[in-house]
């Protein structure tokens, strides 16, 4: 088989590519540029999935990135089993041709409990006295203590949160370097979310994000110099593109205010009720699912969501046929948010009754995504020192919370998530490989073009058979 790199550089678009990304542009001249037309929800684990089975979501099941388990009444994202990806993924399919063809995922998500060679993906350490610290998991076990010997502890509070920088995609470059140097895997897919941060905080038009663009082009001209030096073919794709967003959505609270869900107090703060409610929305950037509990009141639940302001589509039962995205795991709606809203999880009247957790990182207390947790409180007039004095007191095993995250969704300027209308927001694929691919694939299809790296035999998709 021939050795493949999948360069995972998320959000970047062909508008993206230019004067601040040199090593790309240089590299992207003598490569073949084609559009993926996202799939939806076009977020992170829906479209990982996707191009890592060749299946729709109303087949590998992955609606978002999180959903209601309706047996637990819990609403949970950012799950990390592989087990919950229903469908044969593209490494499974190449081992069965090839038993000697092994496979790295560093960074990917749904990256453990999995068929995969080596792995790494973030773990935190919860302890006893409710601190959070940094770490990684990898397999095979023993590849953590390598990896974090040579590169320090995983840079896990400049992954997600307000500290977010270009230390957690460097860390992962590096790591995966070092994997490659180890095991030399046939397939390694490389997870480098840098892009992420400062186009959801700023939005795609803000010019200071030159700077992230210059960041990461420096790591994928290194990445692709040192794989290439190796014999690999290397692809490189995005998950979805960002668009700029200026109208937050908040389904819950509306839902609530027509009685429809219900919350229960808690030394003062609201916690939502998903088992006591009548509906509720898991909100995951600019796609909601609507779980109805009385089925009965989906169509008067459906007609309140089209009338709210930011809504394009509230796609009910056979409609959700239309996006692939039929499932049992997805609620009785499925709400589309218009090109220029996204949809938080807010479900409190009055900020003084908010949980607590809301204005702390909290990626798996909070019932739906909060791009909210980049920003730090503008009404804290000097969060540093604030910070450094929680983060000591934690230290010296005092119990604390870090509560700085603000309550204002109009803070976030960049969303994705539904098919943006302009090709431009596109995720896209660049490639070296031939035959050549047309201007514009499927997200499925990414699944195919992967087996032609790597050399697989499989019977062609109809765009390549007409090569």
């Amino acid at each position: 088989m021939q050795k493949t790199v999948v360069l995972n550089i998320v959000g970047l678009t062909k508008s993206l590519i230019g004067k601040h990304t040199p090593n790309l542009a240089k590299w992207a001249a003598t490569a073949q540029q084609t559009s993926i037309k996202p799939v939806l929800p076009a977020v992170t684990c829906t479209a990982q999935s996707t191009y890592l089975t060749g299946k729709w979501p109303e087949e590998h099941g992955i609606v978002a990135n999180g959903w209601y388990f309706r047996e637990e009444d819990e609403i949970k994202l950012w799950r990390q089993s592989n087990k919950l990806v229903q469908a044969p993924k593209v490494w499974e399919l190449a081992k069965a041709v090839d038993p000697t063809f092994t496979v790295a995922n560093m960074g990917w998500w749904y990256n453990m409990n999995t068929t995969a060679d080596y792995t790494l993906t973030p773990r935190p350490q919860y302890l006893a006295d409710g601190r959070k610290l940094p770490d990684c998991y990898t397999q095979p076990a023993d590849l953590r203590d390598t990896l974090q010997a040579q590169l320090g502890t995983f840079p896990l509070f400049n992954y997600w949160g307000p500290n977010t920088s270009i230390k957690s995609s460097k860390w992962i470059a590096d790591a995966s370097i070092i994997t490659d140097n180890l095991y030399n895997p046939t397939l390694t897919l490389i997870y480098l979310p840098h892009l992420d941060y400062n186009l959801q905080r700023l939005g795609p038009s803000d010019p200071r994000i030159a700077k992230d663009l210059q960041e990461i082009d420096t790591v994928a001209g290194e990445l692709i110099s040192f794989y290439e030096a190796r014999g690999a073919q290397v692809m490189v794709l995005s998950e979805y593109g960002i668009s700029d967003v200026n109208q937050p959505v908040h389904l819950n609270r509306v839902l609530r205010e027509k009685g429809y869900l219900n919350v229960r107090v808690e030394r003062g703060t609201e916690l939502l009720d998903m088992a006591m409610s009548e509906a509720f929305a898991v909100a995951d950037h600019q796609v909601a699912h609507v779980y109805v509990k009385d089925k009965a009141k989906t169509a008067e639940v459906k007609q309140l969501l089209q009338q709210t302001a930011g809504v394009e589509e509230v796609l009910e039962g056979k409609e959700r046929y239309k996006y692939r995205l039929a499932h049992e795991r997805c609620g009785e709606l499925v709400v589309v948010a218009k090109p220029h809203a996204w949809f938080t999880y807010y479900f409190w009247l009055d900020d003084k009754k908010a949980p607590d957790y809301a204005r702390m990182v909290d990626i798996h207390k909070k019932p739906g995504f909060d791009p909210v947790e980049m920003f730090i409180d503008p009404k804290i007039k000097f969060p540093m020192p604030l910070v450094a004095g929680k983060l000591l007191r934690k230290k010296l095993g005092f119990r604390t919370v870090l509560d700085i995250i603000p309550l204002d969704a109009t803070l976030v300027k960049g969303s994705h998530g539904r098919v943006p209308e302009d090709k431009n927001e596109w995720p896209l694929l660049l490639t070296k490989y031939r035959p050549e691919l047309p201007q514009e694939v499927q997200a499925v299809d990414v699944f195919d073009i992967m087996l032609q790296h790597l050399q697989v035999p499989r019977q062609e998709p109809e765009f390549l058979a007409e090569v």
